[in-house]
């Protein structure tokens, strides 16, 4: 079938027209068709005249059904190329979004039929917008499409783009709950980095407030899987996790306290109170998914950076040998282990037995340590002002000598 480019005169619009009036009534025969199609046409022409837009996108996409299952995908996007690009006729930016909507929700509507193609044409919709919050109707609706149709991976690279759009797209609280939520949960079922599924679900996390318990409630769920991701993932040892409201109320939950006192453990305890907690509840780890063998692994870590943290930079190989419960000949790994993960920088004095610390992470950087950091970068500031004003003493003096050394000379 031939793609639908004009070579006369005829304005694209309405070769589309004539050409999808075509394959939907080609099955009633010649007689009809023909009626038919000039009838849409001169429909059309009369929309055109009257710059009514929306009347004629309208129009325009009733037919769609009709186009995706005849059409070659060479002339779908031939044809939606010239329809989207009717939303840059009307001067309305209300009328524009009526457009955009009508468009994607057509588009829509059979996601499981050619949903790559069909994907294709809401970006190509979303390019040719400059309304913020028809944008965001568009890419919504791209996204949705991408679920449904199972083709995730065409929309996944746009994800590295969501700080750019969320500047742009300028979002309410519960649009941003929505695509925070389904941008976590395409991560995390498309086997993406679970890192990236852990933060867009902590940025969910970050909307709700507490201040309104209603909507806080609607978040337990969320907050209970944000817990136990956090607890899984071996490279994730920080998380400003226990003050956010939507998982600060698991605390006082009766089903779920329990996992708020394993992520209290997990961010600011050592391995022994893990241990404990698991003699006591072994079952409810089991239950979600928790393996203890790498759990403990993770305490020990985490329980070698709160000995770094709390021991004035040096640390004796007894310590961590207890801390960590480990044999003499499994200390040394351990600090290796931690220096990979970029948890510690140290240096290891092997004839006093001890480690010196030079910077370790904060497992929880929280209002304290915004405040200490704060007091940290006022007292280097004024250091450095006394370094200057004592470089700017000494510089006059030596200018006052210098012209004195002169005047005795002449």
């Amino acid at each position: 079938m031939t793609t639908v480019v004009p070579t006369s005169e005829e304005d694209p619009a309405l070769a589309v027209v004539r050409f999808t009036a075509d394959l939907s009534w080609a099955d009633a025969g010649p007689e009809v068709a023909e009626g038919q199609v000039s009838r849409l046409v001169v429909e059309a022409q009369e929309c055109m005249v009257q710059n009514r837009w929306l009347d004629l996108a309208s129009l325009m996409v009733t037919s769609a059904d009709v186009i995706f299952s005849k059409a070659s995908e060479k002339d779908i996007e031939c044809i939606y190329t010239v329809i989207c690009n009717l939303v840059k006729k009307p001067e309305s930016l209300d009328q524009v979004h009526e457009m955009a909507e009508l468009i994607a929700t057509k588009v829509t509507q059979q996601p499981s039929e050619k949903p790559a193609l069909r994907l294709k044409i809401l970006f190509n919709l979303y390019n040719l917008l400059e309304n913020p919050y028809s944008q965001f109707f568009v890419y919504m609706k791209a996204l949705n499409l991408a679920i449904n149709g199972k083709v995730t991976e065409h929309i996944v690279p746009s994800f590295k783009k969501m700080d750019n759009f969320l500047r742009e797209w300028n979002l309410g609280v519960n649009d941003r709950r929505d695509l925070f939520l389904k941008v976590a949960n395409v991560l995390k079922d498309s086997k993406s980095s679970a890192k990236d599924s852990f933060n867009f679900l902590v940025k969910y996390l970050d909307t709700f407030s507490g201040d309104d318990t209603l909507s806080l409630a609607e978040a337990k769920e969320e907050a209970v899987h944000t817990v136990i991701d956090f607890i899984k993932a071996p490279d994730m040892f920080q998380g400003d996790l226990l003050d956010m409201p939507a998982i600060a109320q698991l605390e006082k939950d009766t089903k779920y306290e329990l996992v708020y006192q394993l992520l209290k453990i997990f961010l600011t305890q050592r391995l022994d109170a893990y241990m404990a907690f698991h003699s006591s509840n072994s079952d409810l780890l089991k239950s979600y998914g928790l393996v203890h063998e790498d759990c403990v692994a993770k305490m020990r870590l985490l329980s070698l950076v709160d000995l770094a943290t709390s021991e004035s930079g040096q640390i004796p190989y007894s310590l961590i040998k207890d801390t960590l419960q480990i044999e003499d000949n499994e200390v040394e790994p351990w600090i290796v282990k931690a220096i990979t993960s970029k948890l510690i920088d140290c240096r290891i004095d092997q004839i006093n037995q001890v480690v010196i610390v030079s910077r370790c992470t904060e497992r929880v950087f929280g209002h304290h340590e915004w405040e200490f950091l704060r007091t940290k970068l006022a007292n280097w500031r004024g250091n450095i002002t006394n370094v200057i004003s004592t470089i700017q003493a000494n510089k006059i003096t030596e200018d006052s000598t210098q012209a004195v050394q002169g005047l005795t000379i002449r």
